[in-house]
């Protein structure tokens, strides 16, 4: 067990050595010169000069990636190129917003999803059996800006029933607060529900087909206790494994819907970062995000061995 844990714990450090590699030479290579875009179209080449030597442009790239990664260790992120103000500051302004619509939305994904899974399973090729796989079809082939707008005008625009944009803090009220979450969540959870959803009726019927299942109901245990004690338990590691990848999914979903909604999340901070080249804030919140994304799949493989006690062995 203690093996199997440090073995991914070193996995996950190689894997974020990588992607910080990768973040940085992506953007240090991508077209687009940031001191040209402070100095404006107007500005001279000895303005644009000037003012790549002060941000440390014109050093050799292993040189800037070494002062980039010994500052993230220490805990600096570096200063925004265009607001002039630290990255953890314009950060942690936005956070609230974006952890506020991911939690609501995976927490609404795998409870909806889970459940779903389960009614479709116990009653293949029934009602509840075809509906969701109508519902998943539409999930899966309409994006998520084109469900958030006929929401906003179904349910904002036509009833007044919900605000149409925008975000308010849970410390003005947690009715506000909710109200303004309504839509981006629905919007954004439909595809990850079908997701699970789906995920979880394949495990389910699978497992409902093995031998102990039979054997089970041989004895005379009731449909509940075979459901939930017995299959649920022995299908949890696909479906623990397709919530762990939703994650990822996550991330570009909540930068679109946060555009749509008018949210004032990092989704729209990592927009205007990427249009005016400001390198401190993209890599800053990719380096966070898919940091958050090894931690995820890091605590999903340690929590396999709950699951599954053969992944201990």
């Amino acid at each position: 067990m203690t093996t199997y844990i440090l073995r991914r714990m070193v996995s996950a450090i190689a894997v974020m050595a990588m992607v910080g590699a990768f973040v940085f030479l992506l953007l240090r290579l991508a077209p687009g010169d940031p001191a040209a875009i402070i100095a404006g179209k107007s500005a001279t080449a000895e303005m644009i000069a000037g003012i790549r030597e002060k941000l440390g442009l014109n050093d050799p790239l292993p040189l800037q990636f070494i002062y980039w990664v010994r500052a993230m260790i220490g805990g600096d992120f570096g200063t925004s190129i265009f607001a002039g103000r630290p990255v953890v500051e314009l950060m942690s302004q936005r956070l609230e917003p974006t952890l506020s619509l991911s939690i609501l939305t995976m927490s609404l994904a795998v409870t909806v999803g889970v459940a779903f899974g389960i009614i479709a399973a116990s009653r293949t090729g029934g009602l509840a059996d075809r509906l969701l796989t109508v519902f998943s079809a539409f999930a899966y082939s309409v994006p998520v800006f084109v469900i958030g707008y006929l929401l906003i005008y179904l349910l904002a625009i036509r009833t007044h029933w919900l605000p149409v944009q925008g975000y308010v803090s849970i410390e003005n009220g947690i009715a506000d607060w909710l109200s303004h979450l309504v839509l981006p969540t629905l919007a954004l959870s439909l595809g990850y529900v079908a997701f699970i959803a789906r995920v979880t009726r394949a495990s389910m019927l699978e497992v409902l087909s093995e031998d102990y299942m039979r054997t089970a109901a041989a004895k005379g245990a009731s449909w509940y206790a075979m459901l939930f004690h017995h299959a649920l338990k022995n299908a949890g590691v696909p479906i623990l494994t397709v919530v762990g990848i939703s994650f990822a999914y996550l991330i570009g979903g909540v930068v679109l819907t946060e555009t749509v909604f008018n949210i004032p999340g990092i989704g729209r901070l990592v927009v205007d970062a990427i249009n005016n080249r400001d390198y401190p804030i993209i890599q800053s919140v990719l380096i966070l995000t898919s940091g958050l994304y090894v931690l995820i799949n890091l605590t999903v493989d340690l929590a396999y061995t709950l699951i599954d006690p053969r992944i201990r062995y």
